[in-house]
């Protein structure tokens, strides 16, 4: 599989480029510093910034499958680069895309109607990522793409060790975390199966 994957150098996202790598599939990268990441076999970088029309068109052409790790750092990026991603598959006919979003754009379990982030599930004060992690589930719902959205709760740093709780748009019940590594391999292996196209997925042990 030819896989075209953003965010490749966080914390996510780098867990599933060695994923993708040791299974023998060819990854494409759009990095802003390509030192970050160290050169491998089946991994071509392309420099550039994920906000830049031009440099993401480039990432496209004989791709299979897209996955976007690309966090918001309290900043835009996420919604500015993922109507550019949509719009160049599409005209590439490129259908499969798996993005890791927040727990907060799942639904809530207090007022289902409601989005966590809006219902106020969370303890979280600042709800800006799960804004933009909403727009963009928005702009993947109004698509033609076959999409998954992981949503992990509190992700912190730690190796895959399995036994965690997987729920279609809604967190599992009392899920407190989700390490990082559990994350990169569930969504991992999510890309390749498909097994939850069109849904996000509430993730936690």
């Amino acid at each position: 599989m030819k896989i075209v994957i953003f965010g490749a150098t966080g914390r996510t996202g780098s867990e599933i480029v060695r994923r993708a790598l040791r299974d023998g599939h060819e990854v494409k990268a759009l990095v802003r510093t390509p030192e970050k990441c160290t050169p491998r076999q089946g991994l071509t970088l392309f420099q550039g910034d994920v906000r830049d029309t031009e440099a993401v068109k480039q990432l496209f052409e004989g791709a299979n499958a897209v996955v976007s790790a690309l966090g918001t750092d309290r900043t835009t990026t996420l919604t500015e680069a993922m109507p550019v991603i949509v719009e160049e598959m599409e005209l590439h006919s490129v259908l499969r895309i798996l993005t890791i979003g927040t727990a907060g754009i799942l639904q809530s379990r207090n007022d289902p109607s409601k989005l966590r982030y809006e219902a106020g599930d969370s303890n979280r004060k600042l709800t800006f990522a799960a804004k933009e992690h909403h727009k963009v589930f928005d702009i993947l719902r109004s698509s033609s793409l076959d999409w998954t959205i992981v949503c992990p709760t509190y992700l912190p740093d730690g190796e895959a060790v399995g036994n965690y709780r997987v729920e279609r748009d809604y967190l599992p019940v009392d899920g407190k975390q989700i390490s990082v590594g559990d994350t990169a391999e569930f969504a991992y292996q999510e890309l390749i199966a498909g097994e939850h196209i069109g849904h996000r997925i509430g993730l936690s042990y």
